[in-house]
């Protein structure tokens, strides 16, 4: 295959070409990122001489890798360059929680002095300092762990200074979870019930209605399309997923995408409740009159949940709702009660992730089928579903022994 040439007749290297536009020799190459990058000149020689630099600073940093003197932030930016496979929600999510917590501080460390000591101080400073949840840190420790590994592989350094980190954190806080708690059967009786009375938030209704009548995780609802529900046979199918994330070009900016569930066990068929079946028909009435949605997401239309602009809610604004409905509804309900001569009933502070584990926790206590609340809340793992369905069982026992207490005479 002949070489490409430029205007004046010579040959170009692999990587090279002249615009014929304005005439600018470009170079093209991949970072180890794993993006794509190109520089420019309008003399083939400089770009040339920009091209040498260029080989020979990833060479450098290659070199200083080999040694051991690489930061942090090099061995994490070559292990995310690999991982082609990732989901680009996940993709976006790793590189979100790294660029946030760890480049500018603990990643500047180099990989040859880091201890596992250091990795436990890290993670205490971020629960203690920087109050972060327990959860979150599994996160960070999810994207830390495999990247020390690369360099355990590529014989860097000899151990994983992670290794059994989150163990001994989780051991020494004494939050092996960070469990999510349910609400009440009284709060969430409140919340609904003043959501459904309230002139300002009743639009909300039929949407809480199926997040909490479901079970599902929000960006499974906020994507229910039509086509997702048989009103007739009372059945949703839960088959993809909405993420709301940022671009990979801009972090700043974030867009829809469909993916599908969280795991595997995330896909499947969930018959309708009454509730949710009510709410479903309604709001389909009321479409039927005043229009559907003209959303379209990666080729996706007539989603069931929209704001007033005609897009589908992201889950930061559904938390701001939440917030927003909890607090009037507690700044009625002091009054309400004060006046009335009893306790209110205070709604505390939740996200829609709440809901899910809300509607677990009523399942569990009216359902003794373990492998059955799997599968309609689509857990991976029988374990997850196990810590609800225990935590259930406890106040469950402390119940049935309190009303044996109170109505058999057993003394």
């Amino acid at each position: 295959m002949a070489a490409r040439k430029d205007n004046k007749g010579r040959a170009l290297r692999k990587g090279e070409f002249q615009r014929a536009s304005d005439g600018k020799y470009v170079y093209g190459y991949t970072d180890p990122n794993g993006e794509r990058r190109y520089i420019y000149s309008k003399d083939l020689a400089k770009l040339r001489e920009r091209e040498k630099k260029l080989v020979k600073d990833q060479l450098d940093g290659l070199d200083v890798y080999v040694a051991g003197s690489a930061d942090l932030n090099f061995l994490y930016d070559r292990y995310i360059s690999t991982k082609s496979e990732l989901r680009s929600t996940t993709y976006s999510n790793y590189t979100y929680m790294y660029d946030h917590y760890v480049r500018d501080g603990f990643g500047k460390k180099k990989i040859g002095d880091i201890k596992y000591s250091d990795v436990l101080q890290f993670y205490h400073d971020l629960l203690e300092k920087r109050g972060l949840q327990i959860n979150t840190i599994d996160t960070i420790h999810t994207i830390l762990h495999p990247t020390f590994q690369l360099a355990v592989r590529d014989g860097i350094i000899r151990t994983n200074p992670s290794d059994r980190v989150m163990a001994e954190l989780r051991k020494k806080t004494g939050n092996k979870k960070g469990i999510r708690h349910a609400l009440t059967l009284e709060q969430q009786r409140a919340f609904m019930g003043y959501i459904a009375q309230s002139p300002v938030f009743v639009g909300w209704l039929p949407f809480f209605t199926v997040l909490l009548g479901t079970g599902c995780r929000i960006g499974e609802v906020v994507g229910l399309r039509w086509e997702d529900v048989d009103l007739e046979k009372r059945i949703i199918s839960v088959n993809h997923a909405m993420s709301y994330y940022p671009r990979r070009d801009d972090t700043y900016k974030c867009e829809f995408r469909v993916s599908l569930p969280k795991t595997e066990a995330g896909i499947r068929l969930l018959p309708m409740m009454q509730q949710v079946y009510d709410a479903l028909k309604g709001e389909y009435d009321r479409q039927m009159e005043e229009g559907f949605s003209e959303a379209v997401v990666d080729g996706m239309t007539g989603f069931i949940f929209t704001n007033r602009f005609g897009t589908i809610h992201n889950p930061q604004a559904v938390n701001r709702a939440i917030k927003r409905i909890y607090e009037a509804h507690n700044a009625e309900e002091i009054v309400k009660a004060k006046n009335e001569n009893r306790e209110p009933v205070i709604i505390p502070h939740f996200s829609c992730h709440h809901l899910r584990h809300t509607f677990c926790t009523r399942f569990c206590e009216n359902e003794t089928n373990v492998k059955v609340i799997q599968s309609v809340m689509g857990h991976k793992s029988i374990e997850t579903t196990m810590d609800i369905y225990a935590e259930v069982s406890e106040a469950k026992k402390k119940e049935a022994l309190d009303n044996l207490s109170a109505n058999l005479d057993i003394f």
